[in-house]
């Protein structure tokens, strides 16, 4: 699935599901499920109905939160799955790693404007807790790929950290 044909591809995405993911990622990776890391998510019935419209009924979808989503995850790979995390934002991504989840790299895809946010990229707008994070998930030795789709170029992040 991964570039080291891991099963297991990262994506930071404050949109989650969403027609990128559905028409890009999705086709591209060929997962057998998704699992959305969100504390938020996880506890609210709507948005599970909503992601479960959004995603094609060939993907099975898990939600789950940021410290009950690595076991998900590894168990899921254990069966011979092939898993898209989909996070909300870097720390999610972070609790993915720190968890026991080994990837070669994350895949940076959208992180929107908000209040104390600075751009960064094409649609990323980061947080000081955002950099952080990030900055945690390269001395773990994790690329970070820049890019909305796969088509594109990908952009390294951690040199844009620096």
């Amino acid at each position: 699935m991964n570039a080291e044909n891991n099963p297991v591809f990262v994506r930071i995405d404050d949109r989650l599901i969403h027609g990128q993911v559905v028409e890009g990622w999705l086709p591209y990776l060929k997962p057998d499920a998704v699992l959305v890391v969100s504390d938020a998510a996880a506890g609210d019935p709507m948005q599970e109905t909503l992601m479960s419209i959004a995603l094609p009924a060939a993907f099975d979808l898990y939600i789950a939160t940021a410290a009950a989503a690595p076991a998900r995850v590894l168990a899921l790979a254990a069966e011979g799955r092939r898993v898209l995390a989909l996070a909300p934002g870097p720390r999610e991504a972070l609790a993915l790693l720190r968890g026991g989840v080994a990837v070669r790299s994350i895949n940076v895809g959208g992180l929107h404007h908000s209040a104390g946010r600075v751009q960064v990229g094409k649609a990323v707008f980061l947080s000081p807790e955002d950099k952080e994070a990030l900055r945690a998930i390269t001395e773990l030795g994790v690329a970070l790929d820049g890019r909305s789709v796969p088509g594109e170029r990908p952009a390294d992040f951690a040199e844009i950290l620096r």
